[in-house]
């Protein structure tokens, strides 16, 4: 893989609003291209594969690891890993745009480590985290106990926001929207 073009990283704990505003800059670019992650879970009912991830199972998943097939991958919960084909990012930058990452925190941080200065990467914080748990209940794709175990990591995940370029919080959409497009503009065109 030769790292020859520039990468956006959103995080956030679950729930935050970052796969909204990450399709809200991919309706207003055409310059960037959305990096599908891997996921070794099943879909959720509105997701595709090879749009929202690349499914794979558990087996397939450590397969690709003992194969150094990602720029990053993270054991999220147990068995349950996310991570950044090294193919996903060449096919993006061999279309000459740039990738836009939506990825959990701890993957935020390990693609900016792997990037550095090729990329800009966007913490989107919660207002708070009575918001985050009335957003993870409205989606009503979640048990109760999965939305407490979220609602523990994200309390943890909130701490790591100081590891991020730039912050941008989440209180009203269309504002968060419209500081993420100018904060992915600015780093586009320098």
């Amino acid at each position: 893989m030769k790292q020859t073009g520039k990468c956006l990283i959103f995080s956030a704990p679950s729930g935050a609003g970052k796969t909204t505003i990450v399709r809200a800059l991919l309706e207003k670019f055409e310059e960037i291209s959305f990096s599908v992650s891997a996921a070794s879970r099943s879909p959720r009912p509105t997701e595709v594969d090879g749009v929202d991830y690349y499914f794979f199972s558990v087996e397939e998943f450590k397969n690709l690891i003992e194969k150094h097939a990602f720029v990053e991958w993270e054991e999220v919960y147990t068995d349950h890993f996310y991570g950044t084909l090294k193919s996903e990012v060449d096919r993006i930058w061999n279309e000459g745009k740039t990738v836009i990452f939506d990825v959990d925190v701890y993957g935020g941080i390990n693609l900016k480590k792997f990037f550095g200065n090729q990329a800009l990467s966007i913490f989107v914080m919660p207002p708070n985290i009575t918001a985050l748990e009335q957003r993870l209940r409205r989606r009503s794709t979640e048990t109760e106990d999965r939305i407490q175990t979220r609602l523990k990591k994200a309390s943890e995940e909130l701490l790591l926001y100081k590891q991020f370029d730039k912050i941008v919080v989440n209180d009203k959409l269309l504002d968060a929207i419209a500081e993420a497009s100018g904060l992915a503009q600015d780093f586009i065109q320098s």
